[in-house]
């Protein structure tokens, strides 16, 4: 970029604050043209001021840095922002790139590695320190294991655990306090959602893939159960 990249910078530590200012801003080609220490005042600066790029921390007083990235990528989508942080946590960094953030880089970086990298983000690119970037790509590329049960909604978990242990649909409803057509009706939804053919094969899959609202062990041994009228 010919002109200078103007910075905000945004960390309740000060002594923080004041290192990352001086390292950027004695540089030829970097201005850091405001200071925040909560995510509050960094939304305001930003807006306010409209930096080049924004340096977030994401641990901050008040809303904290991934809301401010998110308020400020809302309000001022043309701005970079880049979260500093001595955090790892991929959870964080999703968090943080689902917001709007453009870099993600852990604060025990050199100075001219910070530097290169506002200047890369500055000129348009993304970047990830590069070890919590092969975590979260090997994470991606993990093989996902369909949980069938993960599309039933807390009621139809619990009819899945009665209709386990063999109850009928009378049974089930005086359990829930629920009418017995009703019961009937949570059936049919999840043998349909389980492509299930019988109230046998639901109880093998609840069984096969855990239970979500009782241990598996209050089960009864498939042998008993039978295909009631549903």
């Amino acid at each position: 970029m010919a002109d200078s990249i103007r910075i905000l910078l945004a960390d309740d530590h000060p002594m923080f604050l004041d290192g990352v200012a001086h390292s950027l801003g004695s540089e030829p080609g970097f201005e850091v043209i405001a200071r925040a220490a909560s995510g509050e005042e960094a939304v305001e600066l930003a807006q306010r001021l409209v930096p080049d790029v924004a340096l977030l921390d994401i641990t901050m007083p008040g809303m904290g840095g991934i809301a401010a990235a998110a308020s400020i990528a809302a309000s001022a989508p043309g701005m970079r922002i880049v979260m500093l942080t001595v955090s790892e946590d991929k959870d964080n960094l999703m968090a943080a790139l689902k917001a709007g953030a453009h870099g993600y880089v852990l604060k025990g970086a050199a100075a001219s590695e910070l530097r290169a990298i506002v200047r890369r983000v500055a000129d348009g690119e993304s970047f990830v320190t590069p070890a919590l970037g092969a975590r979260l790509l090997a994470e991606f590329s993990r093989p996902r294991v369909h949980d069938p049960l993960s599309g039933l909604t807390a009621r139809e978990a619990e009819v899945i655990e009665l209709l386990s242990q063999g109850l009928t649909n009378r049974e089930i409803g005086a359990k829930l306090h629920l009418a017995e057509k009703t019961i009937k009706h949570y059936v049919t939804r999840i043998l349909q959602k389980l492509q299930a053919r019988s109230r046998t094969e639901v109880a093998l899959i609840a069984a096969r893939h855990g239970s979500r609202t009782r241990p598996a062990r209050e089960a009864r041994p498939a042998k008993h159960y039978q295909d009631r009228k549903r």
